[in-house]
């Protein structure tokens, strides 16, 4: 499966990416909104996970632009935010985002998202 992981944390990029490459996932890394635009289209994801808060384009932003495309709009794409409100996962679901993960998450956690979406393969 293959799993693209947006965030402006190295930390956070690498912590995902090493958990996912262990169960066999193929995962690409984008450290923002336009970096992560740019390499969809190449890497063609089966899951992406995207930051809310980063540096140019948001996730809000990225998430609404990944699913108005007619190629990527059932790709489901998971929000990472250290925000737990009810806001902000509400904006998430109006942008399309499929789930929301809050930060910082267990191993446990993460594996659970990413299981939920690989079953339905």
């Amino acid at each position: 499966m293959k799993v693209m992981v947006v965030d402006d944390s190295n930390t956070i990029r690498r912590t995902v990416e090493t958990i996912l490459s262990k169960v066999g996932c193929e995962v690409s890394t984008a450290s923002d909104g336009y970096d992560a635009l740019a390499k969809i289209a190449s890497v063609r994801p089966d899951l992406i996970f995207i930051d809310i808060m980063m540096p140019r384009l948001d996730g809000y932003q990225t998430c609404a632009l990944v699913k108005n495309n007619p190629q990527f709009k059932s790709t489901p794409v998971v929000m990472l935010s250290s925000k737990d409100g009810l806001f902000d996962k509400a904006k998430g679901r109006i942008v399309g985002s499929d789930q929301y993960l809050t930060t910082p998450f267990s191993k446990d956690e993460l594996l659970e998202v990413y299981e939920s979406y690989s079953s339905k393969d």
